[in-house]
C-alpha cells in the first residue's frame, strides 16, 4: 500500500495553521500540527504577500526541522470572503444510449459547464469551484450525482452552482509560494472541505447549516440532501469582538484579546458567579482600572448578536430555513465563546451544537481536535480522497563516519539542513590510538607469593635420650653444596605447588637420615 505525506496550510486572518499527515490508503494520521500568528492577511485574504510569506516560511521551516523532512509542495485553502455564487448548466448528447452513464461523463459535464460559464471579467475573477446540484436524463429530472451514474439515456444535462472569487487573492498566494520554491498541489474551497471534517452524512442529508466563526470572517454553508446548496460570508468575526473590548475599556489590543479568551462570554445575565468578578488593571504611571466581567460580557453579547442576525438573514434569503432538520453546527476558533451556542439557539430556535473534527483520522498531536483546526483537517481528508501525490521528500542520506574521508568538503544545501552527527570530529579528525592491553595476570597473583628460601640441612644434635626434641625452627647454618643444589626460582602456580611438595618430602627424608640421637 502506497504511503505518502501531505502538508496542508490554512491562511487565516489571525493564524496560519499547518498540518502534516501520513496517508496510507484510507488511513490518515496527522503527525504534525502548529498555529503561527499571521501577518499581511485580512478577511482570510492575502493583501500583503511579502509580510505574509515571512510567517508562512517560518511555519514551514519549523515543521521541516521537527520532522526532518523537506516540504516540496502543499495544499492551500482559498479565501472565504468576497465569494459569489452563480448557476451554470451543461448538456451534451451521448453517442450510445444503451451504455451506462459513467462518472467520467459527469466530470466531463462539469468541465463543460465551467468552460462555458461567462465571467464578467476574467482578469479580476477566478472560479473557486463548482458543485453539482441536479441532473436530468431522457426520462428523469432532479437526479443526484450518485443516482444519475449507471442510468441509460441519449443525453445528460446538469445544473451546477459555481463559486467565484477574486483573482488577485489567488495571484498573491501563487506569488508567495513561487518565491519560496514550494509548489501548490491544489487549492481548496474551504467551506466544502470543512464540512467533510465536521458534519455527518445524516446531517448533510437531512439539512444542516454549518456556521464557521473565524477571526475576520464568519460564514454559513447550507447542506440538504447531501449537496452544498448555499454559501454566504460576512466580514465580521473574533477580531471585531476584540476591537470592541479595546475601545470600550480603553486598553491595549493584546490585553483585550487576553481578557476575551479568559473571561469572554455571551448572555451577561447567565454568568452565575462569574458576573460578580471585577478585573483590576494596574499601571505603573497611573491609577489602576476596574472592569466588571459582566460589562465585558455585555460588549461581547452585543457583537455576537449582530453576527448571528446576519447569518440568520442569509439562511432566510436562501429559502431553506425550513429545510434544516439537523439544525445548526457552529465551528471555528470563535465557536468556543462561552454561552455562544445557547445564544444562537435562543435567537434562531434551531438545535445547535459545536462542531469538532470528527474521528476520521488518527493523531496524538495536540490541537488537532480543536474547532480551530477543522479547515486544515478537512483539506487533508479531501487530499486523501482526491489521491493527491506526496508533498515532501525524505532528508538526504549522510555517509557513515567510517567511510568518510578525513577532509570533509563543504556540503551542498540539501545536506547542510540535515542535523549533523553529534560528535563528528571524533570520528573524522582524530585517529584512534591503539591502547596496550594489560598483561593478563592469574587470579592467584592478587597476593604475590614470596620466593622460596633454600632448605637448610639440620646438623646432628647430641641430646640425652629422655630430652624432648624442641619443635622450634632449627637455627640457620651455613649452606652446604647439597642444599645449594636444591634452590629453585618462581614459576607458575602448578610448578610452585609441585616444587614445594617435593621440597617437603626431601626435608623429612634428610631429617631421618642425618639426625642421630646418641645415648
Amino acid at each position: 500500500m502506497e504511503q505518502k505525506y501531505i502538508a496542508a496550510l490554512d491562511l487565516g486572518s489571525s493564524k496560519i495553521a499547518l498540518a502534516v499527515a501520513e496517508v496510507s490508503g484510507q488511513n490518515v494520521q496527522v503527525i504534525y500540527y502548529s498555529e503561527t500568528p499571521s501577518d499581511g492577511i485580512r478577511y482570510s485574504t492575502v493583501f500583503n504577500p511579502q509580510r505574509a510569506s515571512v510567517k508562512i516560511r517560518k511555519a514551514i521551516q519549523e515543521a521541516e526541522e521537527q520532522l526532518m523532512i523537506r516540504i516540496r509542495q502543499v495544499i492551500v485553502g482559498l479565501p472565504r470572503y468576497s465569494v459569489g455564487q452563480e448557476v451554470a448548466k451543461g448538456d451534451f448528447p451521448r453517442n450510445n444510449a444503451n451504455e451506462y452513464i459513467s462518472r467520467e461523463e459527469i466530470d466531463l459535464l462539469k468541465d463543460i459547464a465551467l468552460q462555458q460559464y461567462p465571467l464578467d471579467n476574467e482578469e479580476t475573477q477566478y472560479i473557486y469551484g463548482a458543485v453539482a446540484q441536479s441532473f436530468s436524463t431522457d426520462t428523469e429530472i432532479q437526479l443526484s450525482e450518485e443516482d444519475v451514474v449507471g442510468t441509460l439515456s441519449s443525453h445528460v444535462a446538469g445544473n451546477f452552482k459555481i463559486f467565484i472569487g477574486q483573482r488577485s487573492s489567488v495571484n498573491a498566494i501563487d506569488k508567495m509560494f513561487n518565491d519560496m520554491g514550494i509548489a501548490i498541489a491544489k487549492k481548496y474551497f474551504l467551506p466544502d472541505v470543512t464540512a467533510k471534517a465536521v458534519l455527518t452524512e445524516e446531517e448533510k442529508e437531512n439539512g444542516v447549516a454549518l456556521v464557521d466563526f473565524g477571526d475576520g470572517v464568519t460564514s454559513v454553508t447550507i447542506y440538504q440532501k447531501g449537496i452544498m446548496r448555499h454559501y454566504y460570508a460576512i466580514p465580521f468575526g473574533g477580531s471585531n469582538v476584540t476591537r470592541d473590548i479595546r475601545i470600550e475599556c480603553s486598553i491595549s489590543p493584546a490585553l483585550a484579546e487576553n481578557i476575551k479568551l479568559a473571561y469572554g462570554a455571551c448572555q451577561p445575565n447567565k454568568l452565575a458567579n462569574l458576573s460578580e468578578k471585577v478585573l483590576q488593571i494596574r499601571y505603573e504611571d497611573r491609577p489602576f482600572k476596574e472592569i466588571p466581567v459582566k460589562y465585558i460580557s455585555s460588549i461581547i453579547d452585543s457583537r455576537e448578536r449582530e453576527i448571528i442576525d446576519a447569518i440568520l438573514f442569509s439562511i432566510q434569503e436562501s429559502s431553506m430555513k425550513d429545510e434544516l432538520r439537523s439544525g445548526v453546527v457552529i465551528t471555528g476558533g470563535g465557536a468556543n465563546m462561552a454561552n455562544l451556542c445557547n445564544l444562537f439557539k435562543d435567537m434562531s430556535g434551531y438545535q445547535v451544537r459545536i462542531g469538532h473534527p470528527r474521528h476520521r483520522f488518527s493523531s496524538d498531536v495536540a490541537g488537532t481536535s480543536e474547532t480551530s483546526a477543522v479547515s486544515v483537517i478537512g483539506m487533508l481528508l479531501s487530499a486523501r480522497d482526491d489521491r493527491l501525490p506526496g508533498c515532501m521528500m525524505a532528508p538526504p542520506t549522510i555517509p557513515t563516519f567510517w567511510n568518510a574521508s578525513p577532509a570533509v568538503p563543504e556540503q551542498e544545501e540539501e545536506v547542510t539542513e540535515v542535523p549533523e552527527d553529534p560528535q563528528p570530529e571524533v570520528r573524522y579528525n582524530e585517529p584512534e590510538v591503539p591502547q596496550e592491553e594489560p598483561e593478563a595476570q592469574p587470579e592467584v597473583q592478587e597476593e604475590p607469593a614470596q620466593p622460596i628460601q633454600p632448605i637448610q640441612p639440620i646438623q646432628p644434635v647430641h641430646r640425652p635420650v629422655d630430652q624432648e626434641i624442641p619443635r622450634e625452627e632449627p637455627p640457620k647454618k651455613k649452606q652446604t653444596a647439597a642444599s645449594q643444589r636444591k634452590t629453585f626460582g618462581l614459576g607458575t602456580w602448578t610448578k610452585i605447588k609441585n616444587k614445594i611438595g617435593n621440597a617437603i618430602d626431601d626435608f623429612y627424608t634428610n631429617l631421618t637420615k642425618e639426625v642421630e640421637i646418641k645415648e
